[in-house]
């Protein structure tokens, strides 16, 4: 079965993911054709990059970016939660993604994404990440408005729609992943 991580990338208190994803979570998990994980960047204690080989050589010397490595390679496909910073992704985020390189190719990515504007420049940046690393990302992505899709910027308030949104996002990710899973050793 395909192994789908749910990577929460806010590190900020207070922050609107962790409103977000419960509800994400309880959609994955009617499926039955993939497992979800969260994984949530502000769990993982990574200090600001701090290898002194560049993570396309593949040498991690720290335990810490050693463990982020075996975490990484062990999901085939990702559905990254993110808000939009300043037109794109947050620093912890990008520092997380910038750790390892070999452990994210040849698998998907799917997006849900929060802010005034839906946080949809930041999953433009996170696509051109996402393509500098070998993972295809699929066309459909969940954009959530901070006026119209919550109340008080903080109280999600869910659609049918954005219900099918999701799982057309977890449709492609599971097809996509399934189909790159063959590239790998």
């Amino acid at each position: 079965m395909l192994k789908v991580a749910i990577v929460l990338g806010s590190t900020r208190p207070g922050r609107v993911g962790e409103v977000v994803i419960p509800w994400i979570q309880e959609i994955a998990s009617r499926r039955g054709d993939a497992t979800f994980t969260l994984v949530d960047v502000a769990k993982l204690d990574l200090p600001f990059l701090d290898e002194s080989m560049p993570p396309i050589v593949g040498r991690y010397a720290n335990q810490h970016t050693k463990d982020w490595a075996t975490t990484v390679g062990s999901f085939d496909a990702y559905v990254f939660v993110t808000p939009e910073y300043n037109h794109s992704i947050p620093g912890a985020l990008k520092n997380a993604i910038d750790f390892v390189h070999a452990e994210w190719n040849n698998k998907a990515a799917g997006f849900v994404s929060y802010g005034a504007n839906g946080g949809i420049r930041a999953i433009e940046h996170l696509r051109l990440v996402m393509a500098e690393l070998q993972v295809a990302t699929v066309r459909n992505q969940l954009s959530l408005n901070s006026y119209l899709d919550f109340e008080n910027f903080y109280t999600f308030k869910p659609t049918a729609q954005h219900e099918k949104t999701l799982e057309t996002v977890f449709d492609q990710v599971i097809s996509w992943g399934t189909a790159l899973k063959s590239l790998r050793p």
